[in-house]
C-alpha cells in the first residue's frame, strides 16, 4: 500500500497539481494587493475619495470603551470590502483568460495527417483493370 501510495505522489498530474495550487495562491495575494493597493484608491479618487474598504451599513453602532466591561463591537454589513472583492474577481479572470489564450497561442498544434494515398482496395482494382486490357 505504502508502494502504491509513492507511485501515486510521484506521478506527474499529482505534483503538477500541487505546483498549481502553490502558484495560484501567489496570484492571488499578487492580483488582491494590486487591487486594494493601486486600483481601488484609482477608482475612489474618481468617486470623491471615497475608500470602497470602509463603506458600511452599520446595523448597531458599537457602544461603550473597547477592551471595557460591557463593550459591545459594532454590527455592520460591510458592502465595500464586497465590492473589492467582486474587482479583484474581474480581475482574476481578466489575467486567467489572458493566460488561457496566450497559452493556446503558443501550444504547438498536432502534426497533419499523412497524405492520404489509394487504398489497397483502389490499386487492386487499378491492377485488375491493367490485366483487363
Amino acid at each position: 500500500m505504502l508502494k502504491e501510495f509513492k507511485e501515486f505522489i510521484m506521478t506527474g498530474n499529482v505534483i503538477e497539481f500541487a505546483v498549481a495550487v502553490i502558484m495560484a495562491g501567489a496570484v492571488g495575494l499578487v492580483v488582491n494587493g494590486f487591487v486594494n493597493d493601486i486600483v481601488m484608491p484609482i477608482v475612489g479618487q474618481f468617486t470623491g475619495g471615497v475608500d470602497f474598504a470602509n463603506l458600511k451599513y452599520v446595523l448597531t453602532a458599537a457602544s461603550g470603551v473597547e477592551g471595557e466591561a460591557g463593550y459591545v463591537a459594532e454590527n455592520a454589513v460591510r458592502y465595500g470590502a464586497w465590492i473589492n472583492t467582486l474587482v479583484n474577481l474581474l480581475i482574476v479572470g481578466l489575467v486567467m483568460f489572458m493566460i488561457v489564450k496566450a497559452y493556446n497561442k503558443v501550444k504547438t498544434p498536432p502534426p497533419p495527417p499523412p497524405p492520404s494515398g489509394p487504398s489497397q482496395e483502389d490499386l487492386l482494382a487499378e491492377i485488375r483493370d491493367l490485366l483487363k486490357k
